[in-house]
């Protein structure tokens, strides 16, 4: 597999949350090849660190601190150090999330504001963060990440999907308010993405075969694929893009 190289995106400060394992990973790898200064938060220190230091050894700009994203101030200190160690941020990724399954029938208020502080509220928080700095800039580019699950009706994990299918909500109406800036918001939705995680809990023989027969490509989605598309919104290719779905999801909706 050939993949494009983006000039535009050398030596850009970017921010990905969830970036120590899974597609994060992959994200946080790729902006590094493509030469951009890359920062990254996770609640995994030993991942984050290790993948940080495997990086930095191979040369690229890469800075990790670990933080659990459903505290808003927590949220705060570790951007704030980000930037101090690379720069004000460019580009954003709201990638973390997890998408636990859970019972309609078992969900407690207490465990519906968990789940939308793991998969919604800190995004918003997270732009609110960066955004003066590409205001300043003129520039920028955000990345949310939506799902697909809610767009298949799929069930089985209900606060999860609510959260996802508010994302796009959280890029339109912010892709409005930022625009005027120069300032880009879109949201990627991944379909059933290979993931470690998802292999290991929830990707069975028949699982996997009932999901082919979904997708119009025969192939399962490799956690490179969501990167690719994140790394074009980011460059300048995608300068006129704002406001709307990039799909990876091979045709399954």
């Amino acid at each position: 597999m050939s993949f494009a190289r983006y000039p535009s995106l050398d030596d850009v400060a970017v921010l990905v949350t969830g970036g120590a394992s899974g597609i994060g990973e992959q994200i946080v790898r790729a902006f590094a090849e493509q030469g951009s200064r890359v920062g990254f938060v996770d609640l995994d220190t030993d991942r984050g660190t290790a993948l940080a230091g495997e990086l930095r050894d191979a040369g690229a700009k890469v800075h990790f601190e670990t933080c659990d994203l459903r505290d808003i101030e927590a949220l705060k200190r570790a951007f704030a150090a980000v930037e101090a160690a690379q720069g004000p941020t460019t580009v954003l990724v709201n990638n973390a999330a997890r998408d636990d399954r859970h019972g309609w029938q078992d969900v407690t208020p207490e465990y519906f504001d968990e789940r939308i502080a793991t998969n919604l509220r800190h995004m918003f928080f997270a732009i609110q963060a960066v955004a003066p700095g590409m205001i300043k800039a003129g520039k920028g580019s955000i990345i949310n990440f939506g799902s697909n699950s809610w767009w298949e009706a799929g069930g089985g994990f209900p606060v999860y999907t609510q959260a996802k299918a508010a994302v796009h909500g959280l890029t339109r109406g912010m892709a409005r308010d930022l625009g005027q800036h120069r300032i880009r918001v879109n949201t990627v939705v991944p379909g059933w993405i290979m993931t470690e995680r998802q292999k290991t809990l929830w990707a069975t023989p028949e699982a996997l075969e009932k999901h082919r027969q979904r997708q119009c490509l025969p192939d399962l989605i490799q956690p490179v694929y969501l990167a690719r598309m994140v790394l074009f919104l980011a460059s300048d290719d995608a300068a006129m893009c704002t406001a709307n779905n990039y799909m990876v999801e091979a045709g399954s909706i």
